[in-house]
């Protein structure tokens, strides 16, 4: 490509030579320009725009972000109080545990107060005109929880012992011979009589029941057989080892239903009563013996008759025999 170049009238034209590699080198430094200023233009456009509405964006977005943690602090806040309403429904909870904890200690014979059972005094009241209620915050209900959570520590512990200590009880009671060996009335009682065959005074050791021979006889209490035999004045008899040093005896029995050695649960049948060795007629005779001591079987057998001494009358006996009193 040819072009002629006029400077002026009276001037010599001149002519240039441009090629193909001219004008693309044109073409592309007059995109490039173009370019150049688009994006100087761009540029100064959002300077001028943020500078202009940096202040509207600004609120916009500090009014959604405060809409947001507004929203937030509410959903927290109202499970907070979820929260709380539980924890009320949970110390409700451990003052009727602490109620049943009281009967049960009784029940156990150990005082309330020695467990501290009911050691929280009762809430209640009208609610306050003066202050309006608020709401516990994260810290608040973090302090109520850990401190009800404690106190389920404590009761669980103490509710352990009573455990314990009513098992223990049981374990004694079926070691105690409170339990009639015999349906049948009482005879002849404890201490000294006219004895039947020599019409003098002596000494009885036991009681004696009124019963048909062949009438079935239970264990007074749970224990191991010491001896099942034959003995000239008692016949046939049984002693048992109850624990405790306590040794229970049936005597004059006309069949022997359990042996040396077997133990026997409380209740259970072991022998048919009769009238072997030194006895007048069918009975059962029946003894408590404290370390070979005889005592007074009524203060066991309470169970058949309310007026009886109680339990607690037959331990003070036991402590008395301890103390070789």
């Amino acid at each position: 490509m040819q072009i002629i170049v006029i400077p002026h009238r009276a001037a010599k034209p001149k002519s240039l030579t441009l090629s193909s590699r001219h004008l693309v080198a044109s073409l592309l430094g007059a995109c490039l320009l173009v370019a150049g200023l688009a994006l100087a233009l761009y540029w100064t456009m959002l300077d001028f725009a943020g500078q202009l509405r940096a202040p509207l964006v600004d609120n916009m977005l500090r009014a959604a972000q405060g809409a947001q943690s507004e929203k937030a602090r509410a959903f927290m806040q109202e499970n907070l109080n979820a929260m709380a309403v539980k924890l009320g429904e949970m110390q409700a909870q451990l003052a009727r545990l602490d109620a049943l904890g009281e009967r049960v200690s009784t029940l156990a014979g150990i005082k309330p107060q020695e467990f501290h059972l009911s050691d929280r005094p009762g809430l209640g009241g009208p609610q306050s005109t003066l202050l309006p209620p608020q709401d516990l915050s994260f810290a608040q209900l973090s302090e109520k929880v850990t401190a009800v959570s404690r106190q389920m520590d404590n009761h669980t512990d103490m509710l352990s012992v009573l455990e314990a200590r009513l098992f223990e009880q049981a374990v004694h009671k079926k070691l105690m011979p409170t339990m009639p060996p015999v349906d049948g009335p009482e005879g002849s009682g404890f201490g000294v009589r006219i004895d039947p065959f020599t019409g003098q005074m002596a000494m009885h050791e036991g009681i004696d029941f009124e019963v048909d021979k062949g009438t079935p006889v239970h264990a007074a209490a749970g224990g191991i057989v010491a001896f099942a035999g034959f003995h000239p004045q008692y016949g046939y008899m049984i002693d048992v080892d109850d624990g405790n040093n306590l040794t229970t005896r049936y005597a004059h029995l006309s069949k022997l239903l359990v042996k040396d050695g077997d133990i026997v649960q409380r209740g259970q049948k072991i022998a048919l009563s009769g009238a072997t060795g030194r006895a007048t007629g069918p009975h059962l005779h029946f003894e408590v013996r404290y370390k070979g001591v005889p005592l007074d079987p009524n203060l066991f057998l309470t169970a058949t008759n309310p007026t009886l001494p109680t339990a607690a009358s037959a331990r003070a006996m036991l402590a008395r025999a301890r103390a070789g009193k």
